[in-house]
């Protein structure tokens, strides 16, 4: 990783409030949701070849290497830019998987988001955004990198300016399928749509929350651990749960207590990614 010329942050996201509105002819779920990057996250270096070949180092257990988003994004952009390039990648793996923070599908957009650079493509935002929804619905928020109302399966994007609060972040050792909560027939997908104000004056909620608590008793023992300092909510089909904090002493002193079964973190919220923080800087070091 340290010889990589190219390394960048994959940071984790929540989601602040997950409703489903119904389920649409294609099986999928029309959705609205809050999302917000934490500071905080997995790290991925990027070196190029000439050969063509996509190669990641960094072996994944229980995902084979040509399945791992990481892969899949860097031989889609390949093939859709006819790029001839291929490249060395390397993962540092902080994030839980299955966690409901976005592990995987921010490793693909920061993929998506490095070759795009390093292979001088020009892509741009929107494009690299319309190739990540193929992957995942996750990825074109994390390739926009901005805090953002999404809705319809999460595509639509309205970027939103939210407080910057720290949150203690607390990852359940389970890992949850969201096929599988997604098709639970007691989930609950009639709920009213809101309007971002609504939203924003703290209206919300997350209807996969009573699904998982029931399925996994891991989840439910976090929520009520964390219940005890804070309002505890779930992320996305979990199985991570956070409560927000004014400051970062008052996270870290509840951080402490955690119990050794129940690992967790303190990350604050931010509004600009730090990928994209970081890449920001990259492109004003190259223009300064």
């Amino acid at each position: 990783m340290q010889h990589a010329p190219l390394i960048l942050p994959a940071p984790a996201k929540l989601n602040l409030m997950l409703h489903i509105l119904g389920r649409r002819a294609d099986g999928y779920h029309e959705l609205q949701t809050l999302f917000q990057f934490l500071d905080h996250g997995d790290e991925l270096g990027f070196a190029v070849r000439e050969d063509g070949m996509i190669r990641l180092h960094t072996e994944i257990p229980g995902v084979p290497h040509d399945s791992n988003l990481i892969v899949r994004a860097a031989r889609q952009l390949q093939r859709q830019s006819g790029c001839r390039r291929g490249a060395d990648i390397w993962l540092d793996k902080r994030l839980p998987m299955g966690g409901g923070i976005g592990g995987g599908s921010s490793d693909a957009a920061t993929t998506l988001l490095a070759l795009d650079h390093l292979w001088q493509l020009g892509w741009g935002e929107d494009r690299l955004a319309e190739l990540g929804l193929a992957l995942g619905a996750d990825v074109p928020v994390f390739v926009r990198g901005r805090a953002a109302f999404a809705e319809g399966v999460g595509e639509r994007l309205q970027p939103v300016e939210l407080e910057e609060p720290w949150f203690l972040v607390v990852a359940p050792q389970v890992t949850v399928s969201t096929a599988e909560i997604f098709s639970d027939p007691e989930l609950t997908r009639n709920t009213p749509a809101i309007t971002v104000r609504s939203l924003l004056a703290g209206d919300g909620h997350n209807d996969c929350q009573p699904v998982v608590e029931k399925r996994y008793p891991e989840v439910r023992n976090a929520l009520n651990w964390l219940n005890k300092f804070v309002p505890a909510r779930m992320t996305g089909t979990g199985a991570c749960v956070f409560g927000s904090f004014p400051n970062r002493g008052d996270a870290d002193k509840v951080a402490r207590q955690l119990p050794v079964t129940m690992p967790g973190f303190v990350a604050q919220g931010r509004n600009i990614s730090m990928l994209h923080r970081r890449l920001e800087a990259l492109v004003q070091g190259v223009n300064a």
